[in-house]
């Protein structure tokens, strides 16, 4: 059933128009075609539930860390079902969350020594600042 705008499915899906109209240009959403009608607009484009299903699988799958191209193969993979193909991307998708994961910790750790020389009270520039400064 066809219900939704192309407002209320970005409303419904929590994007914005133009990430719909975007998502469409990539190929990850189809365009409906425009109903009947008359006026300038030539009628007004209905979006299906389905259409709201994949927009959020979209949103999901960034929020997996996935690129929109691995999101446009995970939703070819689909249809065929190749679920090798699909532990696979998922696998390479962990490593890379990894390695960020290790790169984030040690951000994390060298911020927690800056706040703890902050904090010594010794004098001179604060460690904070002077590691963020680039001179």
């Amino acid at each position: 059933m066809k219900s939704m705008t192309i407002s209320g499915l970005a409303r419904a899906g929590g994007v914005g128009v133009e990430t719909v109209r975007y998502y469409q240009r990539r190929g990850l959403l189809d365009t409906p075609e425009r109903g009947g009608g008359s006026g300038l607009s030539g009628g007004i484009r209905r979006y299906a539930d389905d259409a709201l299903r994949r927009l959020r699988f979209i949103r999901s799958a960034q929020g997996a860390g996935f690129t929109l191209e691995e999101i446009a193969e995970l939703l070819a993979l689909d249809a065929t079902e190749d679920r090798a193909r699909a532990r696979s991307l998922a696998a390479e998708r962990i490593v890379a969350l990894d390695a960020k994961i290790a790169e984030l910790e040690q951000a994390r750790a060298a911020l927690a020594r800056l706040a703890t020389e902050c904090a010594s009270g010794k004098k001179g520039p604060c460690p904070i600042l002077k590691a963020f400064d680039p001179v």
